[in-house]
């Protein structure tokens, strides 16, 4: 059949050693039957037609292919009669210093990454999570994989099996192994860095010249992110558990065991730690509540003890009736000489006060 060069991309190994790259489409089939071949297809951005098409050509179910077009598909892992369906979500971090769309799990070389510095006012206001769905079809001797956008990088998914070519001797089971630690690998890049602009946060909460309304931003923003990512994360635990139950469908041998043991532990880790910082925004927020009201009752007795201060001469010199001549007292620049007073010390008040944020 003919199929669009640009949206497919395949890797051949034979006995663990890559022999052959982007091969006719034509030949997946082939490959996949004969013993000794690890088959690895990426389809991005496929249509349905062509989904359809390899389908039939692999025996795939329906309902899996329909899935892996479809949008909104939660994390997941199915087993099918002939493969195993997966579904993950790899995340990146935008750099809030350069572009809004820039793919996760890399980063611009040119700008630092976010989480070395507090957060400006403008990256406050948005969220930095960018969400990479990929879908998997696991077959006995092969993973096809399919994209949808190009957000999910590819080339790391490659850099990783080579850089473990060892393990692509054991068969799928090392392709599988290697895609799930590469998302999972993504979550842990996020919570840190989510981590480390909590951490800047509660610096701030102690900053007697942080603007109040900068924190609320920033502990909103994350608190977002947090709720985004933690729809992405926790059932990563189902994806990781059901293929752990159904790797021996793909031959995947006992050498690989410590390596999804070593998975497992991370996804467990993954998710552990976005909770405790779900608890630790909530707890950002109460800190700022009560720290404001701190900061409140400490402005209402410095109000209330230079009142009480001027109150004194006031009473006094108003309940004698005192009124003593001053310079310019009786004649007109006198008059606008001590308006100009009062109006500089007020204006000069209303600036102190409002610097300070008491007003």
């Amino acid at each position: 059949m003919s199929v669009p060069k640009s949206t497919v991309r395949s890797r051949l190994w034979i006995d663990g050693v890559l022999q052959e790259q982007d091969f006719p489409f034509e030949k997946i089939s082939d490959y996949l039957e004969q013993d000794g071949c690890l088959v690895w297809v990426d389809i991005c951005d496929p249509d349905h037609q062509l989904l359809l098409q390899l389908a039939e050509e692999l025996t795939l179910d329906p309902l899996a292919v329909e899935d892996a077009v479809s949008h909104g598909e939660r994390a997941k892992a199915t087993r099918y009669a002939t493969h195993t369906f997966l579904t993950a979500y790899a995340v990146g971090i935008r750099d809030t210093g350069g572009g809004r769309d820039s793919p996760p799990l890399a980063r611009d070389g040119n700008q630092p990454p976010t989480s070395a510095g507090r957060l400006n006012s403008t990256a406050a206001e948005r969220s930095r999570l960018t969400i990479a769905r990929v879908s998997a079809f696991v077959l006995p001797r092969g993973v096809v994989t399919v994209r949808l956008g190009d957000r999910f990088d590819a080339e790391a998914l490659l850099r990783r099996w080579d850089d473990n070519a060892d393990l692509l001797k054991y068969g799928v089971g090392a392709l599988v192994h290697g895609l799930l630690d590469l998302v999972v690998d993504s979550h842990f890049e996020a919570v840190q860095i989510l981590d480390d602009a909590m951490e800047d946060i509660e610096d701030s909460l102690f900053d007697e010249q942080a603007a109040t309304t900068l924190v609320q931003r920033q502990t909103y923003s994350i608190r977002k992110d947090l709720v985004e990512l933690r729809r992405i994360v926790l059932p990563m635990r189902e994806v990781v558990n059901a293929v752990l139950r159904h790797r021996k469908d793909f031959h995947a041998p006992t050498e690989l065991d410590p390596w999804y043991d070593d998975l497992y532990d991370h996804v467990l880790r993954a998710s552990e730690w976005t909770e405790s910082l779900r608890d630790m925004v909530t707890t950002i927020f109460e800190t700022n509540l009560s720290l404001q009201d701190s900061r409140l009752n400490n402005i209402m007795k410095k109000l209330t003890s230079w009142a009480a201060i001027i109150a004194v001469p006031t009473a006094v010199t108003g309940y004698f009736g005192q009124n003593v001549p001053y310079p310019g007292f009786g004649t007109h620049w006198g008059f606008l000489v001590s308006l100009a007073v009062i109006v500089g010390m007020g204006a000069g008040l209303y600036a102190a006060f409002k610097r300070r944020g008491w007003l």
